[in-house]
């Protein structure tokens, strides 16, 4: 597991391991670190040349040299600006590709996970680990990491050259560091946990935001607008309370800095005037302790900052690398080919729980042949689609078998599995893209032809050219402009094209007016001919030509038999038949 950095300011593990994602760009990452030595070489050679100038040619009056030397130091200028410009653009494409890669990988990681992790876990809390968590780790390398070596760089060299032209001036100016680094030490343990409530309080807007915007229709049926906006400004105050405490600290850190700087600069004008008037230091040297003294207190000033965009980065990578670390991907270690299968589907004594020990499903067992239709039937909550959930491997059932073709379905690949059997949803969910590209999800397999020729052959190709562009239009976020029939044929027909040999079908006709309904259960006809066909049936009156329907009741079966049969025996579907039925019964 990736260890946590809540109760450090830094962790050697969790950084070595960010950075193990610049193995890749190791010439960018040498190349950034040599541009930050030649910059700090630059940097802190200015001074020495505006003493050397002011002493030997300045106060001589030698102005042609002075021109030279002045124009020496304009080329230097030149020249560090664009190492400076040199180095932000390396930094931040080495930034830029290490979270590409770490984002892919999050991503590819994510896509392997049981649904049960989706289940409990809010999607605003992994978008805001997939985007902003994984932005502050950029940070680290644009403005964290390489700027802390150059920022120490230049301090180690400032100082060390201040003391090597006058140590007891350096010592009389410098007296103020002490209580510059015991500043920043306080305000870097501040606002780091200032920060990391701040990645808190991110979190929880965005799973709310995202949560109630997809919810928008609930909250405006149930007039839930006013109590739901009363939670949001609590959370968006918690979030603006962390924010403010960071600024806070900010705002106090930094005057601390610019009056110990204007103390430093103080003193070195006291003392130094005195050895002035005694001739015991030249004007230049002052000059060059003044210029040091700024270069000096800015970096140290920046250092508190860049230590906490690392801290902040390293908290963000904490996050990520706590989600790859999490085992919740369905173990794919089996062999074999799923494409040739011939569509034989059994369950043998299968028992299966969300929750440990909270059984769902209780010894079922079932079998349906190649090319035979089985419709489950019962009331909400009974584990119909339970069942359904455990053939194409979205949950893993803890005791039993689940077979193919006689075959254990872990022994063939994840990949091929799915791919041979298609799960048509009751709540069909479509991307914000065209008709087309929904129907054949972008496979280059799939082509044109054969996305028109299966929505022709399942009575969708009618209203698809209706639509402005036809297979072009673009159907929004979630399908938003089409109905709810019109979704449910797109996904029949995504079924359909896609040629699976066994067909899960959470039957689509309970939502519908009934004249979609027929036209849609023209479409299942067509679409459940010929493969084996497991249904959830709502209605009952759609499953009568089924070859076996199963009667689910707490997690069991209770009935099985074909719908004449099951009505004969006067049990449990007869009555959840007549129930449905009731109001066409005659009136007394």
């Amino acid at each position: 597991m990736s260890r946590s950095v809540s109760g450090k300011a830094f962790d050697i593990g969790l950084f070595s391991r960010i950075f193990s994602y610049v193995k890749p760009y190791k010439k960018l990452f040498y190349g950034t670190l040599g541009i930050i030595v030649v910059l700090g070489a630059l940097a802190t050679t200015r001074p020495l040349l505006v003493q050397y100038t002011f002493d030997r040619y300045v106060m001589t009056g030698n102005l042609t040299d002075v021109i030279i030397m002045i124009s020496v130091m304009f080329a230097m200028l030149i020249a560090e600006g664009l190492l400076q410009f040199t180095e932000t653009w390396f930094t931040a494409m080495l930034g830029q590709n290490v979270i590409r890669d770490l984002r892919s990988q999050l991503l590819n990681h994510l896509l392997r996970f049981r649904l049960t992790y989706f289940d409990n876990t809010p999607v605003g809390t992994l978008v805001t680990r997939l985007v902003s968590d994984i932005q502050t780790i950029a940070d680290v390398f644009s403005e964290g990491f390489l700027e802390i070596v150059s920022d120490m760089l230049k301090v180690i060299v400032i100082i060390i050259i201040m003391f090597s032209i006058d140590v007891k001036l350096s010592l009389i100016t410098l007296s103020t560091i002490p209580v510059l680094l015991f500043a920043t030490y306080i305000f870097k343990n501040a606002v780091k946990n200032a920060f990391q409530d701040v990645r808190n309080q991110v979190a929880r807007l965005n799973a709310f935001v995202q949560e109630h915007i997809t919810g928008m229709s609930i909250v405006q049926i149930f007039n839930r607008e006013e109590k739901e906006f009363e939670k949001f400004r609590e959370i968006n105050k918690k979030h603006r309370d962390a924010n403010v405490r960071s600024i806070w600290y900010y705002s106090v850190f930094f005057p601390v800095v610019e009056v110990l700087s204007a103390i430093s600069t103080g003193l070195l004008i006291w003392w130094g005037g005195k050895e002035i008037v005694g001739e015991q230091v030249s004007v230049g040297l002052i000059l060059a302790f003044l210029m040091y003294l700024n270069m000096l207190f800015r970096p140290i000033r920046q250092l508190a900052d860049r230590f906490n965009t690392l801290q902040m980065g390293m908290v963000g990578s904490e996050r990520v690398f706590r989600i790859l670390d999490t085992n919740e991907s369905i173990i794919d270690s089996g062999t074999l080919d799923a494409s040739e299968i011939r569509g034989k589907v059994e369950f043998r004594n299968v028992s299966f729980s969300y929750k440990e020990n909270d059984w769902v499903l209780r010894n079922i067992s079932f079998k349906a042949s190649p090319g035979e239709k089985i419709a489950l039937v019962g009331r909400t909550g009974a584990g119909k689609s339970s069942v359904i959930n455990l053939v194409n491997r979205f949950y893993e059932h803890q005791q039993g078998d689940i077979l193919i073709d006689d075959i254990d379905i872990r022994e063939y690949t994840l990949e091929s599995l799915r791919k041979n059997i298609v799960y048509v949803l009751q709540d069909v969910f479509l991307f914000s893209d065209t008709i087309a590209n929904n129907i054949s999800l972008n496979d280059p397999s799939i082509s044109r032809e054969q996305v028109i020729a299966a929505a022709k052959a399942l009575g969708a190709d009618e209203f698809i050219s209706r639509l402005p562009g036809g297979y072009d239009f673009n159907v929004k976020e979630r399908g938003g402009m089409l109905s709810v029939g019109q979704r449910q044929l797109i996904s029949f027909v995504r079924a359909y094209v896609f040629n699976p040999k066994v067909l899960i079908l959470d039957e689509a006709t309970s939502s519908v007016d009934s004249q979609s309904e027929a036209v849609i259960q023209q479409a299942i006809e067509k679409l459940t001919k010929g493969r084996t066909s497991v249904v959830i049936a709502h209605r009952l009156a759609t499953i009568r030509n089924a070859d076996t329907i199963l009667v689910f009741d707490h997690g069991e079966i209770v009935e099985r038999g074909s719908h004449d049969v099951l009505l004969k025996e006067k049990g449990y579907y007869k009555e959840l038949y007549e129930m449905q039925f009731k109001w066409l019964q005659p009136a007394v």
